[in-house]
């Protein structure tokens, strides 16, 4: 392994750290997805793009050293070597920047579109009625674990050599773009894990470090798929059971939040 990619490999990897040192001491993110006030929409955003560095940063290590390794090719073809090495550096930046800016609008989105008004929902609610509808979230996430856009996605995520053959582009713009559609094909493979997070409350360290791992799992394991697929009938068997009344998946701290969060509201 060269110098530079040393060098890249520490950076992702110190990067992923910090932001799980961060993820430790972040507030109760449950009681901050109940409202759409301006500044605790921001200190979300800042809490779960952290979070999101921590988890994904080391599944992307072997797609950004290979990015690295197809500029450093592109660089040995160049007479200007060393504004060719730092115009690298740059698009490098960009790639990983594109990547992380697509998980953090996710966020927004969950956060605006998805957990404000379903906490309404579920303190408007009966408990009945309340595992039901986590019930049902976690049978559609399991669900989509068996589909073809699934399994389209995590075949680009898990092989970075058909991801680039298929989406290859030069310059400051093919770096956007490939950033971009990276982090698109990395949340169309993951999409469901964070939705259960967010809409679950399960935003606690314990719990991010167990997705992590499973995406780390199906992202660099050539038969991901099957951890993919062994976790969707984890999810739908609960989704079952939550439905019927016979778990309860949200635990404690949840539900002393979402109590919280009603008396707000009256």
């Amino acid at each position: 392994m060269k110098k530079l990619q040393k060098l890249i490999l520490v950076s992702l990897v110190s990067i992923s750290a910090v932001s799980w040192i961060m993820s430790v001491n972040q507030p109760d993110m449950m009681s901050i997805m109940i409202s759409y006030n301006p500044v605790l929409i921001g200190l979300f955003t800042a809490s779960w793009t952290a979070g999101m560095a921590a988890m994904m940063f080391p599944a992307i290590v072997p797609m950004v050293l290979l990015y690295n390794k197809l500029l450093t090719n592109e660089q040995s073809l160049s007479s200007v070597e060393t504004l060719q090495s730092k115009f690298s550096r740059f698009k490098m930046i960009l790639f990983v920047g594109m990547y992380l800016l697509v998980w953090a609008l996710t966020g927004v989105g969950l956060l605006l579109v998805w957990s404000v008004p379903m906490n309404y929902v579920i303190m408007s609610s009966e408990a009945n009625n309340t595992g039901i509808i986590f019930g049902g979230i976690l049978i559609i996430s399991g669900i989509y674990q068996f589909t073809s856009l699934k399994n389209k996605c995590i075949g680009y995520c898990e092989s970075p050599l058909s991801f680039f053959m298929r989406r290859w582009s030069n310059g400051v713009m093919g770096a956007i773009k490939m950033g971009a559609f990276h982090g698109l094909y990395c949340l169309g493979c993951c999409w469901p894990y964070f939705l259960i997070m967010v809409s679950l409350g399960w935003m606690s360290v314990t719990w991010m470090a167990l997705f992590a791992a499973i995406i780390f799992g199906e992202k660099i394991w050539s038969r991901g798929i099957w951890i993919a697929r062994s976790v969707g009938i984890i999810l739908i068997l609960l989704g079952i059971l939550s439905s019927l009344g016979v778990v309860t998946i949200y635990d404690n701290m949840t539900e002393m939040n979402l109590n919280a969060a009603e008396k707000m509201v009256m």
